[in-house]
């Protein structure tokens, strides 16, 4: 599974950045020194992991994959998922210095994890676990040389053990990780960013469409952080939410589900299947759901060869990070289905993140109303430029994206003389 997983992501990655290379005139050294990673780090963690059958000794693999650095210190994201891989880390950690070039922001792009599911951890194992990461990714990581967030599986309370951890030998750092707990200099607006970003992004891409979002019927594949904020704001906005899924199932609502309440249900530890007044749904109910706006907001390759001709939205959002095949890809946009990229779509999270390294570098912090009011800016300003950048080409608002980050860094690269 784990290679399978990382083998797709890395080969979709090829593919969609193949496309925009073929309409950038770029030498081939060029083009080496843009797709090679700067370094890539694996390391082995030992930990003994008690159950009811006693204790015994695991060791997992963890991975710290930094891609380029010509535009900025690198930052991403760390998860713990029993599928990742070096292949799957590898390309997320060049989408990620697309992401933060697309959004003009002074970061270059970077990914680690850990191969290991943590509900099968205690709280002290998984704290422990981290910590072992931490200290074996030390020498590469620095709050101007690698800075990490949180990722799939990981969280406020992961960021902080970093946090900690990195203190003991090099002193109060909290520029060390970003999406930290608020009183260890977590930034205001950083947890809802991400899901607002998908939010306003939505937003401005409906508008192309003449698409009203008040009372576009919208659906949202996966409901963690990023799906439910993302739920929370359209709704805000007058969208009728129609369907959500997690790993559990879905539930649906044709009138639209009562978002509010599924919030605080959520909040309590409700499973999504006994939330009142909604009828229960498989996943690829959901995603095969008649909508306006279709949001996939959990792991890559949702969407596939398999499921396209599923899909019946006029607009796609990628709130999640290649949650659609190069073949799916395809197939939607010969339908006509406008897809909003990831590097795009879900770029507030990155965003958010660089306006709390800010934040701690300078040890001034911001009002929630400033972080999201500069978040939307910078969407704005990227979303403008990708517009920009196909003039009066299809809507292949990936390819534009990708256009779009590709040149800036390529300039970056060839002004340092790398």
């Amino acid at each position: 599974m784990k290679d399978r997983v990382g083998c797709v992501c890395s080969d979709n990655q090829r593919r969609f950045l193949e496309r925009a290379f073929e309409t950038l005139d770029l030498e081939g050294t060029q083009r080496q020194l843009l797709l090679h990673s700067f370094r890539e780090v694996v390391v082995q963690v030992p930990l003994v992991v008690h159950s009811e059958s006693g204790a015994a000794l695991h060791t997992y693999e963890g991975f710290r994959v930094q891609h380029n650095q010509a535009r900025g210190p690198f930052k991403g994201g760390l998860r713990f998922h029993p599928s990742v891989s070096l292949d799957e880390i590898r390309a997320l950690a060049q989408l990620m210095t697309w992401k933060c070039a697309l959004a003009d922001i002074p970061f270059g792009g970077a990914k680690g994890g850990i191969s290991v599911d943590p509900s099968e951890l205690s709280t002290e194992e998984l704290e422990t676990l981290t910590k072992r990461f931490t200290q074996k990714m030390a020498p590469v990581l620095g709050e101007h040389r690698d800075i990490a967030a949180p990722d799939v599986n990981t969280n406020p309370q992961v960021m902080a053990w970093i946090f900690e951890e990195y203190s003991k030998v090099h002193g109060h750092t909290p520029a060390i990780v970003t999406g930290k707990p608020i009183e260890l200099g977590g930034s205001a607006g950083r947890l809802e960013a991400t899901g607002y970003g998908v939010a306003c992004v939505t937003q401005q891409a409906a508008r192309d469409l003449k698409l009203e979002i008040d009372g576009a019927k919208v659906v949202i594949q996966g409901f963690g952080n990023v799906g439910s904020q993302a739920a929370r704001h359209l709704a805000e906005m007058g969208a009728r939410i129609v369907a959500v899924s997690d790993v559990s199932g879905g539930i649906g609502n044709a009138r639209g589900l009562d978002i509010p309440k599924l919030l605080d249900h959520a909040a309590r530890g409700g499973p999504l299947a006994e939330f009142e007044d909604a009828d229960s749904m498989t996943n690829a109910e959901v995603l095969a759901s008649d909508c306006d706006v279709l949001i996939p907001a959990a792991l890559e390759g949702a969407i596939n060869c398999d499921n396209a001709d599923q899909v019946r939205s006029r607009l796609l959002v990628e709130a999640a990070n290649m949650p659609v095949t190069h073949n799916a890809d395809h197939a939607l946009r010969e339908r006509g289905v406008i897809i909003v990229p990831d590097l795009l779509a879900n770029a507030g999270g990155v965003i958010a993140s660089y306006f709390e390294w800010a934040q701690n570098i300078q040890q001034f912090p911001w009002d929630r109303e400033i972080v999201l009011s500069r978040l939307r800016d910078h969407l704005q300003s990227a979303y403008g430029a990708v517009r920009a950048c196909l003039g009066p080409r299809d809507g292949d608002l990936r390819t534009g994206a990708y256009e779009v980050a590709i040149r800036r860094v390529a300039r970056a690269v060839e002004l340092r003389g790398f």
